[in-house]
């Protein structure tokens, strides 16, 4: 994604959460990685420290895994910029 379209991306998310959300609130992020230890790892330490719930089940195959992380976070802000941290993984697809 180029940072013009990211930036409209998450300046629209930030009103949707204000909106729909009153914060503190949990937060669901749900991510695509190709299946990497190192690449979860990553994704692991990102949330580390948080309180985070973490789970991941691996594709049939075992070529993907999926990370479901829930965590209570302050603001729409920190819902970014945990956001922002994952995108630097190299391959990870955020649903």
């Amino acid at each position: 994604m180029d940072s013009k379209k990211s930036e409209e991306f998450y300046r629209k998310l930030k009103g949707q959460l204000a909106e729909t959300s009153s914060w503190p609130s949990n937060y669901l992020y749900k991510f695509i990685v190709p299946t990497d230890e190192n690449k979860i790892k990553q994704i692991q330490d990102i949330f580390d420290n948080t309180g985070a719930v973490i789970e991941s089940k691996q594709s049939k195959k075992g070529t993907y895994t999926s990370i479901s992380v829930t965590v209570n976070l302050d603001s729409p802000d920190a819902v970014i910029e945990k956001y922002k941290a994952v995108g630097e993984v190299e391959g990870v697809i955020s649903l």
